[in-house]
């Protein structure tokens, strides 16, 4: 992997931090000594901690950041709610956190099912739809078959048909993208995995839904973990200036990234055995950034429709129009892209220039008059997560399982990298958040 893509320097500022969250809601008070200390408040650790406590357990809930949501965080922007995370609530039929929010009475929407196929500054001619939908049923059955038939894992880009025509290049660009990495460094077997079948919004942003989740949590913010002891009775986690913190068992769902070698920014004493240390490491990170624009005059009509630009030197791998019926839009970033601004050292500036350079050209110059670029997420750098999520590459699937298994009876892990229905989203994070609180009850109890 390119050293440009691996390096996250703790004093790296990714350029969104700076933006506040919308929805800030009341915490509790820490328990002096907790059955269960959770890493992280992110999705799967305010799921595992909402399920622990229906176990009738102690939690206490430490969290390296300011704010609660870990990637999943909603900011205003022009007085409007603008998700510089996660934004999809993905496979509604299996998302805890759409179930949920029908039974909460949350603002959920359906995602719009019509999109934009946009073709040399032109609106795509019916012809040209049609063909682009073909090439993209074929492309996703010869996967998801592929996967299904054989049981060697390999990379998804060889299970790609050919004869895909002019359109296959888009369909594996778009799938690079919400793959986290160009599918020659994904697992086949993770592809079939995601159900993308009845997506679903929320009005006012999913980071502000997961932050009314955590009301009344017992969450410390600005408490970063930096080692983690279990070498003795329980464990013992060590809050550098806050001290340390005692209890039964902990449950880590802070990203892979953050614990992998040569530099995690937390330690376990001793370390941990050499099997969970290699599927911890075993993981890359995945890109998928967002560059907001807020583009009264775009070309694009519809809700939350996307679209796919072609014809231009520079394709953006994707694009969300109009999010919410605002003028908002999401222009999105790749490992190419990202690597592209990261060997320029251009940071969110030179984004903002990329993005207008390539709409420049798919669209035209004139019709970006009243172009803004008000926010650029950079996970890739921010020290707490390193990355967008966690991508299995060829051969590594076992990993989930593996880091399923708790560790001496008192480590536990969660989060995304571990969800293999729903990997990379904060459904599936919530999902294992909630999944290793039901074996630390059975453990504990």
């Amino acid at each position: 992997m390119p050293r440009a893509a691996q390096q996250h320097p703790a004093q790296q500022h990714p350029a969104h931090e700076h933006l506040p969250p919308t929805s800030v809601p009341p915490l509790a008070d820490l328990p002096a000594t907790p059955d269960v200390a959770v890493i992280g408040a992110g999705a799967a650790g305010i799921g595992a901690a909402r399920r622990l406590r229906a176990h009738g357990l102690s939690v206490a809930v430490l969290e390296a950041r300011t704010r609660l949501g870990g990637r999943t965080v909603t900011t205003s922007l022009r007085g409007h709610p603008v998700d510089l995370g996660a934004h999809w609530l993905h496979a509604g039929p299996i998302n805890p956190l759409v179930t949920l929010g029908f039974q909460r009475g949350e603002p959920l929407r359906r995602a719009a099912q019509e999109s934009h196929l946009w073709v040399g500054r032109r609106p795509g001619r019916p012809a040209e739809e049609a063909a682009f939908g073909r090439a993209w049923a074929v492309a996703d059955r010869a996967m998801t078959d592929g996967a299904r038939l054989h049981g060697a894992d390999r990379p998804a880009a060889a299970a790609l048909p050919p004869g895909l025509g002019p359109w296959g290049q888009r369909v594996a660009l778009v799938h690079g993208l919400v793959s986290g990495r160009p599918l020659s460094e994904v697992s086949l077997h993770d592809f079939p995995s995601m159900e993308y079948g009845d997506n679903f919004f929320i009005a006012g942003g999913y980071g502000a839904y997961l932050s009314r989740l955590a009301a009344g949590l017992p969450v410390a913010l600005d408490a970063p973990v930096a080692a983690l002891d279990w070498s003795a009775e329980g464990v013992r986690l060590d809050l550098g200036p806050r001290g340390a913190l005692r209890a039964r068992a902990a449950l880590v769902t802070a990203p892979m990234m953050v614990m992998q070698e040569p530099s995690p920014a937390l330690r376990f004493a001793p370390a941990l055995p050499d099997p969970v240390r290699a599927a911890i490491d075993g993981f890359r990170p995945g890109v998928y950034e967002h560059v907001v624009l807020h583009w009264p005059s775009s070309p694009f009509r519809g809700r939350d429709r996307l679209a796919s630009l072609i014809g231009g030197r520079l394709q953006p791998p994707g694009l969300l129009t109009r999010v919410d019926g605002t003028p908002f839009h999401y222009f999105e970033l790749d490992v190419p892209l990202a690597l592209r601004l990261d060997a320029a050292r251009a940071g969110a500036d030179g984004a903002r220039r990329l993005v207008r350079e390539t709409l420049a050209e798919q669209v035209g110059r004139g019709r970006l008059r009243d172009l803004a670029v008000p926010a650029v997420t950079e996970w890739r750098h921010d020290p707490w997560s390193r990355g967008s999520w966690a991508v299995v590459p060829p051969g590594h699937a076992g990993a989930r399982d593996l880091l399923k298994e708790p560790v001496a009876e008192r480590i536990w892990f969660a989060g995304e990298a571990l969800s293999r229905a729903q990997w990379g989203t904060a459904g599936g994070a919530f999902a294992e958040g909630e999944r290793a609180a039901d074996a630390i009850a059975a453990a504990l109890h």
